[in-house]
């Protein structure tokens, strides 16, 4: 998922406004992105450096049970045994499953974790990328390999079991949300009541900002050559992601590919939707389904959106224009 949310008047402008409150910004790289924690009017004997140390290590934790980058991440391993018996995993890991597996179902496999044959097939994976597309031959082939039914998790017992020996689990759509909320639950557990944590363009806010605001979020107009805010939306208490089709991509015979593939027809979306962001408690639930309402369209995901009474945030190309289309749910919010 493309870094499609901006912190609304960046966080260092913010620290340069004399009647704010003051305001602790930890950042760095984890996850192969980007991510930002901050933390409003902290204790005067907050020692940030600790902080610092907690929010790597959290990241770290879940960078080791669901990166597909790295050779020793408990995903990984998962996707190399060719065991169609039941395997033991971690209780995080078969939980990460379980939920994931949970969207694949109720969004009929727009989002499907087990779509990782095709990103890599078209080049956007850990195997790197392509500059022609793959033949119908090789789609066919790997999507016989995609399939979130293909997939049996029993987490009482921290059994997972695959029907297919080479079955592979992508996670993420899932991963850097599943951070956010991680890096969530342990801020409130140290006891903070106004922050905003940010990984990879996913994000949780909780409270109100450094103005004594609710936190004031822009969406990114869907520009692949610019970054700036199409929207502001305003929220507090609940997490925000957006899903894009403009930032990752190649080009071949004049045809764009976006990395936001369908596993249903193992090809990139080829529809007008740009972009959606959803409004959830979770975050990683946030990222999920955005992926699977643009990966449904601009029909079928506002349709989807309204039944499931999700508050999601609809961009889409209209020849010259941009079309917003906005959920019951969203409008309740009144983010805008």
């Amino acid at each position: 998922m493309p870094r499609s949310l901006i912190i609304c008047l960046a966080l260092l402008a913010l620290a340069a406004c004399d009647s704010s409150l003051p305001q602790l910004d930890l950042d760095g790289s984890a996850l192969g992105t980007s991510f930002v924690v901050s933390i409003v009017e902290p204790p005067v004997d907050l020692d940030a450096e600790q902080l610092r140390k907690d929010v790597v290590a959290v990241l770290q934790r879940v960078d080791e049970l669901a990166s597909t980058w790295r050779d020793d991440s408990e995903l990984t391993v998962f996707n190399a045994d060719q065991s169609i018996d039941w395997i033991p995993v971690s209780t995080e890991f078969c939980v990460l499953l379980e939920r994931s597996q949970e969207v694949s179902r109720v969004t009929d496999g727009a989002f499907d974790l087990t779509i990782g044959p095709l990103v890599n097939l078209w080049g956007f994976g850990p195997e790197g990328q392509i500059v022609t597309p793959p033949s119908a031959a090789d789609i066919e082939a790997a999507q016989r390999r995609v399939g979130f039914d293909k997939l049996e998790t029993d987490c009482n017992e921290r059994l997972v079991r695959k029907d297919e020996p080479d079955l592979y689990v992508d996670l993420s759509g899932w991963a850097k949300g599943h951070a956010v909320d991680q890096l969530a639950e342990m801020l409130n557990q140290e006891g903070f009541d106004n922050y905003l944590v940010e990984v990879g363009g996913e994000l949780r806010v909780k409270g109100l900002n450094r103005e004594s605001r609710k936190w004031a979020i822009g969406v990114e107009a869907p520009s692949t050559s610019a970054r700036v805010p199409h929207a502001v939306i305003n929220v507090t208490n609940t997490s925000v992601a957006t899903s894009g089709d403009y930032r990752n991509y190649f080009e071949h015979a004049g045809q764009r590919f976006s990395h936001t593939i369908d596993a249903r027809t193992g090809r990139p979306v080829t529809h007008n939707l740009a972009a959606v962001t959803v409004i959830e408690a979770s975050a990683a639930y946030a990222d999920a389904m955005a992926t699977a309402l643009l990966v449904l369209g601009p029909d079928a995901g506002p349709a989807l959106a309204e039944q499931l009474r999700i508050a999601a945030y609809f961009l889409v190309r209209d020849q010259t224009d941009i079309r917003e289309i906005t959920t019951t749910e969203f409008d309740t919010l009144g983010a805008q």
